[in-house]
């Protein structure tokens, strides 16, 4: 039997609550896992840790950057906006763990906050706050809680538009956005213009995408991920 590829996903520490418990707890949601699962890969929750990330990293075969809070605009060069809400514990374990990743040319997945990440990684800028860039209300996250829902155009001939086709519908949670990709190419746009893809076409695997497509439970990149892993 061939074993499954080891596919890390990382986590965050949140205040959780189960049973009699009201404790500091590492999550991820579920569905990640199951996307994985469903895939072909086995998965492992990455805790947040910045200490011997390479080592990490050489006991794994690929990764997912998933969703959360905001990245500290500091490692951008921003002031952060007054929205902005930011987990640095999270931000320096994952930081430390894609560094080594892309330095081993390990297949990575980013999943909004996810593709946020890769983004900066890249030498790329962010936007703090959508409606602040779009004049208004945003699609892309209309209330709290409830998931937007709008279509995304993808390049022809990109690993984005392998996996979705060139035109899908997505679904959104997100108040912040890439406005700078770096080095990573833009491969797919939301209508307003907000970026939904990005890629880095000089490595076997590095793709980001903005949206959720684990809450969709669309397993496609996900399984893109396990097989270049």
């Amino acid at each position: 039997m061939t074993a499954r590829p080891l596919i890390g996903i990382t986590a965050y520490v949140e205040q959780a609550r189960w049973g009699v418990w009201d404790l500091p707890a590492v999550l991820v949601p579920e569905s990640y896992v199951r996307m994985v699962t469903e895939a072909g890969g086995r998965a492992i929750v990455l805790p947040p840790d910045d200490a011997g990330a390479a080592d990490l990293v050489s006991r794994l075969d690929g990764l997912v950057l998933a969703g959360g809070a905001d990245i500290e605009p500091a490692r951008y060069a921003a002031e952060p906006h007054e929205l902005t809400v930011t987990r640095p514990d999270r931000d320096a374990g994952e930081f430390a763990v894609l560094d080594a990743a892309l330095a081993a040319d390990l297949p990575v997945l980013g999943v909004c906050r996810g593709m946020e990440l890769l983004a900066v990684a890249y030498g790329g800028t962010l936007h703090q706050h959508l409606p602040d860039v779009l004049g208004g209300a945003s699609k892309h996250a209309p209330a709290p809680g409830v998931y937007g829902s709008h279509l995304a155009s993808f390049v022809p001939g990109s690993r984005a538009a392998e996996i979705f086709g060139e035109r899908a519908e997505v679904n959104s949670y997100h108040h912040q956005a890439t406005n700078d990709p770096g080095k990573l190419t833009i491969t797919g746009r939301a209508d307003d213009g907000v970026i939904e893809a990005l890629e880095d076409p000089g490595r076997r695997f590095v793709f980001g995408v903005q949206w959720h497509p684990e809450m969709a439970g669309d397993v496609r990149p996900f399984r893109a991920l396990v097989e270049a892993a």
